[in-house]
């Protein structure tokens, strides 16, 4: 079963700056389904994060993924089994805490949408967060590299790729990426800062002509919404931690929960310490 491409979802603003806002503070406004659409350029010097959580069985085998595959699955952090806490030396988390839409797969069947994790969460679940690339983007913003979705307030654009992953158990498939259209010499600078950010996913994996990485039409994007590229501009692609849900859906687990794509779990962790 493929869970259906997720687009934008309609949202509802927030009454705060949610660039300069505190994680908590939002996560706050998430649980009370105060807002739902996507986080890019929220709580700016903090690290987002992508949402796997399974039952314990596929637990060390999708922890080997990650492990295999560091560019679209950047381990974060791990909670133990049941427990809705995730300590580490680099993440705090309760997962109360929650992101803006949580999507859930029953039985590999129903797809279905509820705000609150804690209102699937069992004795046998275990939590993966992922570094995500909006962890970077105010880096870029910084360095007048602008950002295509945040200028037209949508969701970064993602795709499937032919791009190969390493298997570990029932887990294997094709990379996804996220897209961001810059100029040549933009890219140059990006790739630069971006290597900085090992945890959120690092430097791109591929610049230029997406028929390379087996993508034939930009406008069309799997997930989020598509971008304008300008006279001048190249596609600029960076692994995408949706790679964990386009490879979860052929894996027949017959219970998933993760996060909508562009609605990120915001951490405490200063994207800077990943």
């Amino acid at each position: 079963m493929a869970l259906a491409p997720i687009h934008s979802v309609s949202e509802h603003p927030l009454s705060m700056d949610t660039e300069a806002a505190e994680p908590a503070h939002l996560r706050r406004a998430f649980r009370t389904d105060e807002f739902m659409g996507t986080t890019a350029n929220m709580a700016n010097g903090f690290t987002q994060g992508n949402v796997a959580i399974l039952p314990s069985r596929y637990a060390l085998d999708f922890a080997r993924f990650c492990q295999r595959n560091p560019r679209p699955c950047p381990l974060v952090g791990i909670s133990d089994t049941g427990n809705p806490h995730i300590q580490t030396s680099a993440l705090i988390l309760i997962f109360e805490q929650t992101c803006p839409v949580t999507t859930y797969t029953v039985r590999v069947s129903l797809s279905n949408r509820s705000p609150n994790i804690m209102d699937l969460w069992t004795d046998d679940s275990v939590a993966f967060v992922l570094g995500c690339s909006f962890s970077f983007e105010e880096a870029l913003l910084k360095a007048n590299i602008p950002l295509r979705h945040i200028e037209l307030d949508r969701t970064a654009p993602m795709y499937r790729t032919t791009i190969k992953t390493s298997r570990a158990g029932p887990f294997s498939g094709g990379m996804v990426v996220s897209m961001r259209p810059m100029s040549p010499a933009q890219a140059i600078r990006a790739s630069a800062i971006t290597a900085r950010f090992p945890h959120t996913h690092g430097m791109p994996v591929h610049v230029g002509d997406p028929s390379g990485i087996g993508i034939s039409d930009l406008t069309q994007p799997d997930w989020g919404d598509p971008s304008e590229i300008r006279e001048g501009e190249v596609p600029v692609f960076w692994a995408c931690g949706v790679t964990p849900q386009n490879v979860i859906q052929h894996a027949s687990i017959p219970v998933v929960i993760t996060h909508t794509p562009g609605s990120m779990l915001i951490t405490d962790v200063p994207s800077d310490v990943c």
